[in-house]
């Protein structure tokens, strides 16, 4: 087993792991520990596990490659390889079988040298591996979930063991749309917590600090861009067609231009193909305009701390939220019904960082555009919220029908399928069939139940 080396002899009260696999996320952790979220250093030993979860790790961007890394690892004790770790398996592949989990424990306590302290897990994305693989086991230890983008605004996507779920203590997460509370987790009883806005906005002005001179980033600083596209990986996740995705960042390019915008920075995902097509540069081109494309180890808040533009546009992106509440940068969407509609199963997790943007963003191609009212998310989040997954909040289904009896239709439809609404028996669904409504007749149900038994005996 590798990883950095360790003090085995340091004493401690309590070992805190805090597993990452982006920068930001570990920026987030970062500032929860400024914050003081997770208790003083004192006594405690703590442990940066990170991991990449690229479908080939090894031709990805390693996270000690990334500017700032430096920074916010050194709020940790030791730093550990999760890849490393348990090589050559995948970090989003291997798990131990949960029968297995004491071996494991105490194989992971005598290499890390953690002795019988007690262990908090801080982990991202609690239902898939590597963090399932960590609440496994360490299956006495208390969890803190961390969350870093929109997703935490939705509904977990399946439900959790009852003695998983009841070791959930908290999800702590970022206030990327001031108000909105997150519905992750929260039928575990899980609290969630702000990280401080303060905090957070520090450690983005550290990593700048430290990309300043990168020379991707000197080289825009003749001409400083004012708007910034972001690209996603909607091809990779085959949700769009390669060439879908490709026309999406061209109506990107094509609204900031008619916006204004002379200066443009292209901004690829970082586990998007390294590939691009010429179609950005023949339209920048065409209307005259700067194109540059910014690639490398740099977060895309990197960018907005160095050059400050005035606008970015993007499809569903986390970072779209992030330069409107911690740049005060205006923001423009394209793209969100278009995926909206795409996007399978109805309960994706992906469905509402859709559903949000799209409320709350205007529309790039459409000139004066305004977002809609933030007062009204709120209730539009937990209908959709319940849609996605109803046995799990089946307390929230007289609040969901009442804002559909009173909102569905033409501006609200596509945030619903028909089929599903159908299906929950809900405002804006076809109306049932005969079938149907005897199905869904409890007296019918224990006519049809007696009938079986009796033909049975």
């Amino acid at each position: 087993m590798d990883g950095e080396r360790m003090n085995h002899d340091r004493n401690h009260d309590r070992v805190q792991i805090f597993e990452a696999s982006t920068l930001y996320g570990a920026a987030t952790l970062a500032a929860a520990l400024d914050a003081g979220l997770f208790g003083p250093h004192a006594g405690t030993r703590r442990i940066l596990l990170v991991s990449n979860n690229a479908s080939v790790p090894e031709s990805a961007v390693q996270l000690s490659e990334m500017y700032g890394y430096e920074r916010i690892a050194s709020r940790f004790d030791e730093v550990i390889s999760w890849n490393a770790v348990i090589h050559p398996h995948h970090p989003s592949e291997w798990a131990p079988e949960e029968d297995e989990s004491p071996i494991w424990q105490r194989l992971f306590r005598h290499a890390w040298g953690l002795g019988d302290a007690p262990v908090e897990l801080a982990v991202e994305s609690i239902q898939v591996n590597p963090a399932q693989a960590l609440v496994t086991i360490f299956a006495e230890s208390v969890i803190h979930v961390y969350a870093d983008g929109l997703m935490s605004y939705g509904p977990t996507r399946e439900k959790l063991a009852g003695p998983l779920g009841s070791r959930v203590q908290r999800v702590l997460h970022l206030d990327l749309v001031p108000g909105l509370r997150p519905l992750l987790l929260t039928e575990t009883g899980a609290e969630p917590e702000l990280v401080p806005d303060d905090a957070f906005t520090a450690v983005l002005k550290e990593i700048a600090v430290e990309a300043a001179d990168d020379p991707r980033l000197t080289a825009l600083a003749d001409e400083p861009p004012t708007a910034v596209l972001l690209g996603q990986y909607l091809a990779a996740l085959r949700i769009l067609s390669a060439q879908e995705e490709e026309e999406l960042h061209v109506t990107m390019l094509r609204g900031a231009i008619a916006a204004g915008h002379r200066s443009i920075v292209f901004k690829p995902h970082p586990t998007a193909p390294a590939s691009y097509s010429r179609a950005l540069d023949e339209v920048a081109a065409a209307e005259g305009v700067r194109l540059r494309v910014l690639d490398g180890p740099l977060l895309a808040e990197t960018l907005y701390e160095s050059c400050r533009p005035s606008l970015v546009v993007g499809c569903f992106s986390t970072a779209m939220l992030t330069a409107r509440a911690y740049f005060g940068v205006a923001i423009a969407r394209t793209g969100t019904r278009l995926v909206l509609d795409r996007l399978t199963p109805y309960q994706n997790s992906n469905r509402m960082p859709l559903t949000i943007v799209d409320h709350l963003v205007p529309d790039v191609a459409v000139p004066g555009a305004k977002g809609g009212d933030a007062a009204e998310l709120p209730a539009l989040v937990r209908t959709v919220g319940f849609c996605m997954q109803p046995k799990m909040h089946p307390g929230m289904r007289a609040e969901a029908a009442a804002w559909l009896r009173a909102n569905i239709g033409p501006d609200t439809e596509y945030y619903f399928r028909r089929r599903r609404l159908t299906s929950l028996r809900l405002p804006g669904g076809d109306p049932l069939s005969t079938a149907q409504r005897l199905k869904g007749n409890a007296t019918v149900r224990r006519v049809v139940r007696a009938a079986r038994r009796r033909l049975r005996a």
